[in-house]
C-alpha cells in the first residue's frame, strides 16, 4: 500500500504576495475609485480626473475646456464669501404628465445635486458688484424650462430694481421638450426682463460655454451687450448635422465653433478661463457709474 507524501504547503500563496482575497480563496476586486481618470476630447490623452478638476477643469496638456459646474464656476469668479444664491428653493415640476420626466427629473438632481439647471445670485468680481446666473450641464444637458426661465427673468429683474449689471454664463441644449409649448415662452419671457434692464442703461456681460444651442441662443444668450466666449466652445441654434441634412451641404471646418464666430464677427472676444475673472472685473470696472 502507497503512503500519501507529506509536501510542505506552498508558499505561492495570494496573500504572501499582498493580495486580499475573498473566503473561497478567489482574488477580490481591486477597490478603484469612481471616474479617476478621464480621456481629454481634444489631446485623447487619459488624465487623472483630480488634476483636471485642480486645473479649472481644463486640460493641462492642451488647455480644452470641460464643462464646469455651475456652482464651482460662480464661487470660484467671485470674491471670497460675496456670493449670496437668489431662487434656491425654485425646482420643476411634471405638470404635462410627461412619459419618464419625473425620473428624468430625480436622476439630475441626484447627479448635480442641484435643484434645477441653473444657478443665479448676488456677487462680487474683484469689489465689484453684479448679479449672476451660472447654468450646470449636468441637469439635462442644461435645458430650459420654466424654473429655469423664471429664475433667469428674476435675475435682471433684481439687477433692474438695484442698479446692478449682470454677468450669466449659458450652457444649454435648448428648450425642455418635456415642458412643452411653455418652455418656449421662457424665450420672450427671459428676452423681455434683458430689454427692460438695457433700457434702464445696465451692462449685460454673457459669457458662451460649451454647448450653448436651441432656445437659449435664440434668446437671453445671444441678447449681451459684451458677448463673449470660452475657447472651443459650440454655439448655434441648430447642430451641424441637423444643418448638413437639412441643406444637403457640407458645412465649413469648426463652422459655428467660438473661434469661427469670432471670426466673422459674432462675438466680441474668446476668453480663456483662467483669465475670465481679470476680464471680466476689468470689464465691470470700466462700466461703472461715478456716484
Amino acid at each position: 500500500m502507497l503512503k500519501r507524501a507529506n509536501f510542505k504547503p506552498s508558499r505561492n500563496t495570494l496573500e504572501n504576495f499582498g493580495i486580499a482575497t475573498a473566503a473561497n480563496g478567489t482574488p477580490e476586486q481591486p477597490q478603484i475609485p469612481d471616474r479617476l481618470c478621464v480621456k481629454c476630447p481634444g489631446c485623447g490623452k487619459m488624465l487623472f480626473t483630480i488634476d483636471v478638476q485642480k486645473n479649472d477643469n481644463v486640460c493641462p496638456e492642451c488647455s480644452y475646456h470641460f464643462k464646469m459646474p455651475a456652482r464651482k464656476r460662480l464661487l470660484s469668479l467671485c470674491d471670497e464669501q460675496s456670493f449670496t444664491e437668489w431662487d434656491s428653493t425654485l425646482y420643476s415640476k411634471d405638470f404635462l404628465s410627461f412619459p419618464g420626466y419625473k425620473v428624468k427629473l430625480k436622476s439630475s438632481r441626484l447627479n448635480s445635486r442641484e435643484n434645477e439647471a441653473v444657478i443665479s445670485g448676488y456677487g462680487k468680481i474683484s469689489g465689484s458688484p453684479c448679479a449672476l446666473f451660472a447654468m450646470d450641464g449636468r441637469f439635462m444637458m442644461g435645458s430650459m424650462g420654466c424654473v429655469v426661465g423664471e429664475k433667469i427673468t428674476r435675475v435682471f429683474e433684481r439687477a433692474t430694481q438695484q442698479h446692478l449689471p449682470v454677468v450669466g454664463f449659458t450652457l444649454s441644449g435648448g428648450a425642455r421638450m418635456q415642458e412643452g409649448t411653455l418652455s418656449l415662452m421662457q424665450m420672450a419671457k427671459t428676452s423681455g426682463a434683458v430689454k427692460r434692464h438695457s433700457d434702464a442703461g445696465l451692462l449685460y456681460i454673457t459669457i458662451l460655454t460649451n454647448p450653448t444651442t436651441g432656445g437659449v441662443t435664440a434668446s437671453f444668450a445671444m441678447e449681451g451687450d459684451i458677448l463673449l466666449a470660452e475657447p472651443g466652445a459650440l454655439i448655434a441654434f441648430a447642430g451641424p448635422r441637423v444643418i448638413e441634412q437639412t441643406i444637403r451641404q457640407k458645412l465649413p471646418k469648426g463652422f459655428q465653433s467660438a473661434e469661427f464666430l469670432l471670426e466673422k464677427g459674432f462675438l466680441d472676444d474668446i476668453v480663456a478661463r483662467k483669465d475670465m475673472r481679470h476680464t471680466l472685473s476689468h470689464l465691470l470696472k470700466l462700466h461703472e457709474k461715478e456716484a
